[in-house]
């Protein structure tokens, strides 16, 4: 980690401990090693800082490109491994920059929703991680983050006090079988399986 994500990492499970109680359950399923995607549902603008603190090592992030116009975001956000993409392109560089990522061997966070839930519901999976899936081979490790939406909606303010809570589960390996005969919905069934992987997830 460099100095920026060390301090990032450290400072958001503080804040994340003091002011939300921010636990980690199972965090002992984590790949510390290797390409990985940290597939985790979508509730809110913690979620991508407190899933960094699953992992012992740097994740990469991807943000709207527009962000790093802003004065202090476009200088530190880098700092922190966030990837600028033009999410609401078409030219998929969104998917482009995680394949990268993956295939260097780091680990990637994504959100297969695609967005933040507007009322706290898991959304459908969209089938961009299932692309990523399918070019890279990468393994997946299912997390689901509870309480997030509760602390700081859509659209809402932030509240404190609210519990969050990211649940980590076993991680999801795949073999050739699983993109043999590759029909039009590979990338969908493969989305879908890594998000009811996360619908199973509970706290306990």
């Amino acid at each position: 980690m460099n100095p920026y994500y060390w301090f990032g990492y450290h400072f958001s499970r503080l804040i994340g401990r003091l002011f939300f109680g921010f636990r980690i359950i199972h965090r002992e399923r984590m790949i510390q090693t290797g390409p990985v995607i940290l597939a985790m549902n979508h509730q809110s603008y913690f979620d991508p800082p407190l899933a960094g603190n699953a992992c012992d090592r740097a994740i990469y992030f991807l943000a709207k490109k527009s962000l790093m116009k802003a004065p202090v975001l476009g200088w530190l956000l880098p700092k922190l491994n966030v990837i600028p993409v033009d999410i609401e392109g078409k030219d998929r560089s969104a998917l482009k920059a995680l394949i990268r990522i993956l295939r260097a061997g780091d680990c990637a966070l994504v959100f297969p929703e695609g967005a933040r839930t507007a009322d706290g519901n898991l959304q459908p999976a969209l089938p961009g991680v299932g692309l990523v899936i399918a070019k890279t081979r990468a393994p997946v490790v299912p997390m689901r983050i509870f309480g997030a939406f509760d602390a700081w909606p859509l659209g809402g303010k932030i509240h404190l006090w609210r519990r969050i809570t990211i649940v980590v589960g076993a991680p999801i390996y795949f073999s050739e079988a699983d993109f043999e005969n590759g029909r039009k919905d590979l990338y969908a069934r493969l989305g879908q399986r890594v998000m009811d992987a996360i619908a199973a997830l509970r706290l306990p």
